[in-house]
C-alpha cells in the first residue's frame, strides 16, 4: 500500500511539474509577441561572408511592415500581414517567424540574383536564408540575416546585421 501511495505521489508531482513547465513556456512565448508596425532595416553596408556578393558595395535598406502574432500552446508565430513585396519574385510572400524561446526565426529557400557587373546579365542561383530577430530592452529587435548561395559566381555565404524598430 505504501508503494502505491508513493507511486501516486510521484505521478502527481510529475503532472504538476509538467503543467507548470507548460504554463511557463506559454507565458514566455506570449510575452515575446511581435505585433504592430515596424521598420525593418537591413545593414547591407556591413555585410560579410564568403560569397563574392558579400564584397559588393551596397547601401542599407529598410521598409515598414505590420506583424501579428498568434500562439497555440507553446508555439507562437509572427506573420507579416502588411508591407511591400520583395523586388525579388522568388522571396516568399508569406513571411512567418516562429518563436524559439529567445528569438524569432524564419527560414526560406529562394533564388539569389547575383550581380555580375554593369551591363552584365544577373545570374540566378538557389539559396537558403535564415533570419533571426531577438527582442532588445528598448523594444526593438536585433539580429542576423544569413544566406547560403549554393552555386554560381556568388556561391558562398552572405551575412548581414538586421534590426526592427517600432514605427
Amino acid at each position: 500500500m505504501a508503494t502505491g501511495r508513493l507511486s501516486a505521489a510521484i505521478l502527481l508531482a510529475a503532472a504538476v511539474t509538467l503543467a507548470c513547465m507548460h504554463t511557463a513556456a506559454t507565458a514566455r512565448a506570449e510575452g515575446a509577441a511581435w505585433n504592430g508596425r515596424y521598420t525593418l532595416v537591413t545593414y547591407a553596408s556591413q555585410k560579410a561572408g564568403t560569397s563574392a556578393a558579400a564584397r559588393q558595395r551596397e547601401p542599407d535598406f529598410s521598409a515598414q511592415y505590420v506583424f501579428a502574432t498568434s500562439c497555440s500552446g507553446t508555439k507562437c508565430t509572427a506573420a507579416v500581414v502588411d508591407g511591400p513585396a520583395s523586388k525579388n519574385p522568388t522571396v516568399p510572400v508569406q513571411q512567418r517567424y516562429t518563436w524559439d524561446g529567445t528569438q524569432w526565426r524564419f527560414v526560406y529557400d529562394w533564388v539569389w540574383d547575383c550581380f555580375l557587373g554593369d551591363g552584365a546579365q544577373k545570374q540566378w542561383s538557389p539559396a537558403r536564408s535564415w533570419v533571426f530577430y531577438a527582442p532588445q530592452p528598448d523594444g526593438s529587435l536585433g539580429g542576423t540575416w544569413h544566406t547560403d548561395i549554393s552555386d554560381g559566381a556568388c556561391r558562398g555565404s552572405v551575412i548581414m546585421p538586421i534590426a526592427a524598430y517600432p514605427a
